[in-house]
């Protein structure tokens, strides 16, 4: 939904949560420490970052929580049903053989407000046996991506408003 969404699902994690944010954020002074004290990371997104993939990828396999945002990109005041999302949720866990933990953020009209309900719901895990993978492969990093974020999306109780082809 917005910048905010990393530090409200930190707020209600018990564990220290990492994610990956954009590099240029680093080199802000005071944003810097905000969000490296959060547990960011940089990651580069020009182009394929090999280095940050990996680094996300040995974190989850070191038990450290590796936060992904399917959608890669913020998406405030949409509903999530009809985003896209991409296929590295599905690339770092089938790398790591580990399990993924929906987390849902549902507030009104899809954006913050000062004073405005958040409801953070955490889904039960889904296991790494049960995403389907066989080979890898971006298909089936797509596929798993697909299947962790319908799960958010349930959780949340958000269903597509838009019909296949774009229509509404």
């Amino acid at each position: 939904i917005a910048f905010w969404d990393v530090i409200t699902v930190a707020c209600v994690l018990p564990r220290q949560l990492r994610f990956l944010a954009k590099k240029e954020l680093f080199k802000i002074p005071i944003l810097s420490g905000l969000i490296t004290a959060l547990g960011a990371y940089g990651i580069d997104r020009r182009g394929a970052d090999v280095g940050a993939i990996k680094k996300s990828i040995a974190m989850a396999e070191g038990g450290e929580l590796v936060a992904i945002f399917p959608q890669g990109t913020r998406h405030g005041g949409e509903n999530p049903a009809d985003t896209e999302v991409k296929n590295g949720a599905g690339m770092i866990i089938y790398r790591s053989h580990v399990s993924a933990i929906p987390v849902c953020i549902k507030m009104k009209k899809n954006k913050y407000a000062l004073f405005r309900r958040i409801d953070v719901i955490v889904g039960a895990p889904i296991e790494y046996e049960a995403l389907g993978f066989e080979n890898g492969g971006s298909d089936e990093y797509q596929a798993a991506t697909h299947k962790i974020f319908d799960r958010v999306c349930e959780l949340g109780g958000f269903l597509p408003t838009k019909q296949e082809g774009g229509a509404e």
